[in-house]
């Protein structure tokens, strides 16, 4: 079978700040016990090596990465920026659990500001559809095609699957709130996968409705699948 580009996009294991322990910053939180066999579980889970194994800088992505990258040492590593949306900036501080930012996280999506920045290392929402945008444009642009595993997080994985929905490449303040409506009703547990796949023609990738690479035989033929079939 001919292949096809896709991407695995991987929410890292839990992490001492899911576990609403304090942490030194949005890139800090290492995994608890629980998220290093989450990370262990998903190496398992590839019946092959993936092409490129892609980590976000933040520790908790990197160190779930670690298992696949230990499993797969032929496979190369690169770190992308597909780290976290960090919008509070500088209200994200240290020794702080996730119930204390709570009140801070709430008057940010409130204020409902694409373009505001908290300070510090703060990002925009703008910025952070920029980002994703410019990682869907760089899996676009690898001339290999094959299986890209990416270890990132919840809110980016959402971003680029909300993005693909949309098509919103300049956000404004009905496509913030529109946003904030997905966030709340799309769940990405620890180590869940969202698949994604670009087929030859118009329509740039797609997200799977429920990935099959892990099964022994894939259940959809994606190069001949069409966006307007009905089954």
């Amino acid at each position: 079978m001919t292949k096809v580009r896709r991407a695995w996009l991987i929410r890292h294991g839990k992490s001492e700040s899911n576990a609403g322990l304090p942490t030194n910053g949005p890139g800090a939180a290492p995994l608890t016990e629980l998220g290093w066999n989450q990370a262990a579980r998903m190496a398992a889970t590839f019946t092959a090596s993936p092409d490129l194994i892609v980590s976000s800088p933040f520790l908790r992505a990197r160190q779930t990465a670690e298992a696949t990258v230990e499993r797969f040492p032929e496979a190369p590593y690169e770190e992308w920026p597909v780290e976290e949306f960090t919008f509070l900036g500088e209200l994200h501080g240290p020794q702080t659990t996730a119930e204390q930012r709570r009140p801070f996280s709430e008057a940010y999506w409130e204020r409902n500001d694409p373009a505001y920045v908290n300070g510090g290392d703060g990002e925009s929402f703008k910025a952070l559809i920029t980002r994703a945008h410019a990682f869907l444009e760089r899996l676009a642009e690898r001339p290999e095609d094959g299986l890209v595993a990416v270890f990132t997080h919840g809110l980016f994985m959402k971003a680029v699957i909300w993005s693909l929905f949309t098509g919103v490449t300049d956000p404004d303040v009905t496509a913030m709130r529109a946003f904030r409506r997905f966030n709340g009703s799309c769940d990405i547990p620890n180590c869940a996968v969202t698949e994604l796949w670009r087929p030859s023609g118009p329509y740039g990738f797609r997200v799977v409705g429920g990935g099959t690479t892990h099964l022994a035989e894939e259940s959809v033929t994606l190069e001949t699948a069409s966006p307007t079939a009905l089954d």
